[in-house]
């Protein structure tokens, strides 16, 4: 652990990041896998198409309440970081560094390494592969994004717009097949459970997954060109676009399938190509898969090393993750072990079951960090504030009271899941307690104090 308790260094990441390039990195990051794949657990639990247009409109709702409060807290400190900066300031070091630890071992490293898997299953349509060549696929994707990050974020930026923009495409080629064809779905279901508030908490848990990625772009905070302007413009546009592109899939999904048809299917988009489109449409929507997930997983790529790399600067881990490449500008240490920790969880086939337990954690932190707004309007009320949150307070309460109902909800219905999220977050307690420890002691060696 040498040099934790040194000085930062005084290097710094550029900012080169325009509007442009943050929102495609929203876009990049939410828009994943889960579009193509979630709808079938929505519609176990809810049983018209209005109950399942509604909990997708109001996660986006929640969501977008969400990304304007990250809009106040990244306008007034634009630092790399985001999230873990925000809850520095709001909250004191050790929930800064929990949330630090809950995200870089599990949240983004579990999501990528799901993401990866994902990808593999989805090549496989096209070219056959057995269980470990599979495998292999899902780490040479990761190794090559990483590559990509490290020798530069240009070179990751043009990897997020490129895939990005043909995602779009993909979607809307998929919507636009489906509202076009002739329409097939009867109207009236009887297979699905009678509405009530516990089974749209469990679809809501869903579609939160889907929707789940909108604050990474804070991680970047550091390196936006006028981030006061361009964070606000990155989260309300990347926003608007996803939940959009989501509210008219589905709607396309309940066009050409019966709620019971999709409850079925796990493949609901390739199905519904299918129909519409015939075998070619079903390759597309793989292909698009294919492209979404390798844009969903760049950008966590690109943003995950942030969170290190702030930490260090803090005193609050390794020296060496806080290192600016000399020749490319970027967190190259941070990114080449985060890409190494997510190999392991992908090879070691524990990834699903960490990022499961994860997603409850990582909802703690996005109400504290929306939390964080009414904070710090208390605690630092000269500071500057270029952007003050849309509608408050009413939209931060909104966000607080339903994230809050939600997690509860998902306490009640997966209590195992919930007791592993609190036992992660236990153990980043403890970890931070051993690392304040150590740090304390080599202060008193070196003659410095604990930093933070």
């Amino acid at each position: 652990m040498s040099g934790h308790a040194a000085s930062p260094p005084t290097q710094v990441l550029p900012r080169r990041l325009g509007a442009l390039d943050a929102t495609v990195i929203v876009i990049g990051i939410v828009i994943g896998s889960g579009i193509f794949v979630l709808p079938n657990l929505i519609a176990r639990d809810l049983p018209s198409g209005a109950a399942i247009l509604a909990v997708w409109s109001v996660s986006g709702v929640l969501s977008f309440f969400g990304a304007l409060a990250y809009a106040e807290l990244g306008a007034m400190m634009p630092a790399t970081g985001g999230q873990y900066v925000y809850l520095r300031e709001a909250y004191g070091p050790m929930v800064a560094f929990v949330c630090g630890w809950t995200f870089m071992l599990a949240v983004l490293a579990g999501g990528s390494a799901w993401l990866a898997v994902t990808f593999s299953i989805y090549l496989g349509q096209f070219v056959p592969l057995a269980p470990s060549t599979s495998k292999a696929a899902s780490v040479a994707l990761i190794a090559v994004l990483s590559a990509v990050n490290y020798v530069g974020v240009k070179e990751g930026l043009w990897v997020q717009r490129t895939f990005t923009f043909l995602k779009i495409v993909g979607l809307l080629v998929l919507i636009g097949a489906a509202f076009l064809s002739p329409r097939s779905a009867a109207p009236a279901e009887a297979a699905s459970p009678p509405f009530s508030l516990a089974h749209f908490g469990m679809a809501m848990s869903a579609c939160l997954m889907a929707y789940n990625g909108w604050s990474y772009v804070s991680f970047v905070a550091g390196e936006v060109k006028e981030p006061a302007r361009n964070l606000l413009r990155s989260l309300i546009i990347g926003m608007t676009v996803v939940a959009a592109l989501y509210v008219f899939a589905n709607a396309a999904y309940l066009r050409v399938m019966t709620i019971p048809e999709i409850a079925r299917t796990e493949r609901v988009g390739a199905d519904v190509a299918g129909r519409t489109m015939g075998p070619w449409g079903a390759t597309l929507v793989s292909l698009t898969v294919l492209l979404s997930i390798t844009g969903a997983v760049n950008g966590c790529i690109l943003t995950a090393a942030r969170i290190p790399f702030a930490q260090a600067r803090d005193g609050l881990f390794f020296a060496r993750f806080g290192q600016v490449h000399p020749r490319f500008q970027t967190p190259a240490f941070a990114i080449l072990l985060g890409g190494l920790w997510t190999a392991i969880l992908v090879l070691s086939g524990s990834y699903e079951t960490l990022y499961s337990y994860s997603i409850l954690a990582a909802w703690i932190f996005y109400t504290m960090s929306v939390a964080a707004v009414f904070v710090l309007r208390r605690k630092l009320p000269d500071a500057a504030r270029p952007y003050r949150m849309w509608g408050y307070p009413f939209t931060l309460w909104a966000f607080v009271i339903v994230s809050v109902w939600f997690m509860l909800n998902a306490i009640t219905a997966q209590p195992r899941p919930s007791l592993m999220a609190f036992v992660m977050v236990g153990l980043g307690v403890a970890a931070y307690g051993l690392w304040r420890k150590l740090a304390r002691r080599q202060g008193a060696r070196e003659g410095t104090g604990f930093p933070g």
